[in-house]
């Protein structure tokens, strides 16, 4: 008897390949939202190309991931519509913050997009998250050359060059315990800055949405979750000002006082759980490139309030059907 192999369908999706779309297609369904506000109430025209460049960027994607799915015969997620925006709300961010918030979710977006290309089977794919990544990068530069001429422009502090080879000689990272605390190394001043700046973010946007939200437990929630932020951006601040080196700019004065809200609860809560959630990744990166014990105690201290944040997030998501299901395996 003649035996067949069976083809694989050449359309069909693994589940790390629709993990990477649908998140995706979340993401950038409220960026939409987002952007179109931002270009509603931004004055300065530069600020304005980039926003005008992120919301494209946006576009593009949604209808990508929509013909992905499509063609796969797979279910499109319904992420956030015009429902869950009100472009003509008064202004809340000023425009320097337009361009802080563009700038850190573009780094978020790079990040996912890079582990996307390495998760990815299909050709199709791969070179769809490549061109993300390209694109991105693009967006990246204008945002990292016109932010540069900005006032609160903080650039990452340097370290000099070492005079010769050298290799660690015993296990500094115990040394602390007993009051001599090892100099800080290039890692560790780099995720200390950058975990700061982040934890910045969704300090002033948590502030922001406090403000403007409408359900008092997510107004709670956002209460909470500004002091949490604002307390782990203080960690990592003291250890570089011990140091005497810089410290990331605040931006709690770019909130501008509105009780108008231009989104929705649903997107405020979203956009939050998503922060926390990829503030807890880069946490637990930064913990294999510390050595010293005082700083692997600050990051399981700020660890620990992401995580309670995230449990709090979604507790509230699912409280009212906020939460969209991800795809599963069948049972």
């Amino acid at each position: 008897m003649k035996t067949f192999r069976k083809t694989k369908n050449p359309n069909k999706l693994t589940a790390a390949e629709v993990s990477a779309l649908w998140l995706q297609y979340l993401g950038d369904s409220m960026a939409i939202c987002v952007y179109n506000y931002f270009l509603n109430i931004v004055e300065n025209k530069e600020i304005e190309g980039i926003l005008e460049s992120a919301l494209s960027l946006a576009e593009d994607h949604i209808n990508k991931i929509t013909d992905f799915f499509k063609n796969s015969d797979f279910q499109l997620p319904l992420g956030f519509t015009e429902s869950d925006v009100n472009v003509h709300a008064p202004r809340l961010f000023s425009d320097q913050f337009l361009l802080f918030y563009s700038y850190i979710m573009t780094i978020h977006g790079l990040t996912a997009y890079s582990l996307a290309i390495t998760n990815a089977e299909r050709e199709d794919i791969q070179n769809y998250f490549t061109e993300c990544t390209l694109t991105s990068k693009e967006l990246f530069q204008k945002i990292m050359a016109t932010a540069k001429n900005q006032p609160k422009f903080t650039s990452v502090p340097s370290v000099p060059s070492p005079h010769g080879i050298q290799f660690i000689e015993s296990p500094r990272f115990l040394s602390n315990l007993l009051g001599e605390k090892s100099p800080l190394n290039s890692s560790e001043i780099s995720t200390l800055f950058f975990n700061s700046t982040k934890t910045g973010l969704i300090k002033s946007l948590s502030l922001a949405f406090s403000r403007v939200a409408v359900r008092e437990d997510v107004r709670q929630f956002m209460l909470k979750n500004t002091k949490l932020a604002n307390e782990d951006a203080e960690s990592f601040n003291a250890i570089l000002k011990e140091a005497n080196l810089p410290i990331p700019e605040k931006w709690d004065d770019d909130i501008l006082l509105t009780s108008v809200s231009p989104f929705s609860d649903k997107l405020i809560m979203f956009h939050s759980g998503f922060l926390v959630n990829a503030a807890i990744t880069y946490y637990g990166a930064s913990i294999g490139s510390s050595f010293r014990s005082d700083i692997l105690a600050t990051y399981s201290k700020v660890f620990a309030h992401a995580m309670e944040a995230g449990a709090l997030s979604f507790k509230i998501m699912v409280k009212h059907k906020w939460l969209e299901r991800q795809p599963e395996i069948g049972k």
